[in-house]
């Protein structure tokens, strides 16, 4: 529940400074968070990024002002934050339908978007399963590329599945999982820990280091731009994710924010959080989502 607290204080802050010029790490700053958890809890909990959040209120408010008012909308566009009126009116058109100008005209229709209120219920019907396990510190060599924060939970933004083309396209992913031996492939989304005033974070794909693993050539692999990942020992909460698509994983951080950190007590601690993809599939499972946490 205490993330949750922190978001609606989020949104408390972004409507007092709504019209100053602020930032998403400012807001993520504001309530003691790095700007990597801040972008997934927010996100998660809200269906929208800070960004977006921000652009919507200032865009709404600014079509009540061009209404309402005499501003002009040379005015109206430095006063809401952009830097000039052409992007202004772009942004404004998108939101709005019409352009500054016709909002100016009697009987023009706009849209109202009003401030977040984060509520929270608990409803019965739907079922979470979980375990809770226990993990020593794992190595993992992997492809790694930075993120911005942006792109966290965002559904519309492929960044992310494209890297997975990417690297299946130029066999990066058969030259590790060749360390492996048959039946023991799985692969790992690797999602780096907070940084504090980051704007990154770092994304690898890869499989770990064990007994099972092949190190002959490793020495190899590395040099070809792989990396070593390594983890801190850490308890994780593990849950299935189902469906034929990554939507499935979104879905659950969701539901992770919503209904398992408040019920549970469990909040998530700043290590690697992972999703394994099983060589050896079962029927509707997409990933194994695993997400470091602790009691509160």
């Amino acid at each position: 529940m205490e993330s949750i607290q922190l978001i609606q204080q989020a949104i408390c802050y972004m409507e007092q400074h709504l019209l100053e010029d602020i930032s998403y790490e400012a807001v993520a700053k504001s309530v003691c968070m790095s700007s990597y958890h801040f972008h997934r809890i927010f996100s998660s909990t809200a269906g929208m990024t800070a960004s977006e959040y921000l652009r919507s209120r200032r865009l709404s408010l600014a079509g009540q002002a061009l209404q309402t008012t005499d501003i002009s909308v040379i005015d109206a566009a430095y006063q809401y934050g952009y830097d000039t009126p052409e992007s202004f009116s772009k942004a404004f058109s998108r939101f709005h339908g019409v352009t500054p100008r016709q909002a100016k005209r009697k009987g023009a229709q706009l849209h109202l978007f009003g401030p977040l209120a984060i509520k929270i219920t608990m409803e019965g019907g739907s079922v979470m399963n979980y375990k809770i396990e226990r993990r020593e510190s794992q190595r993992f060599i992997a492809w790694v590329r930075a993120f911005p924060n942006e792109i966290i939970n965002d559904d519309s933004n492929q960044s992310i599945p494209d890297f997975w083309t990417e690297c299946r396209a130029k066999n990066l992913i058969d030259r590790i999982t060749s360390l492996r031996p048959g039946g023991r492939r799985d692969l790992y989304g690797l999602c780096s820990p907070a940084k504090e005033n980051e704007t990154h974070f770092n994304y690898g794909i890869g499989v770990i280091i064990d007994g099972e693993t092949d190190v002959s050539h490793l020495d190899e692999i590395l040099g070809g731009g792989c990396t070593i990942w390594e983890t801190e020992p850490a308890d994780y909460a593990v849950f299935q994710c189902s469906g034929s698509g990554g939507d499935c994983i979104g879905e659950t951080w969701s539901r992770f924010y919503k209904e398992f950190a408040p019920q549970t007590g469990y909040t998530q601690t700043d290590d690697t959080d992972f999703e394994i993809y099983f060589e050896k599939e079962a029927d509707g499972l997409f990933c194994e989502l695993w997400v470091p946490v602790k009691k509160a």
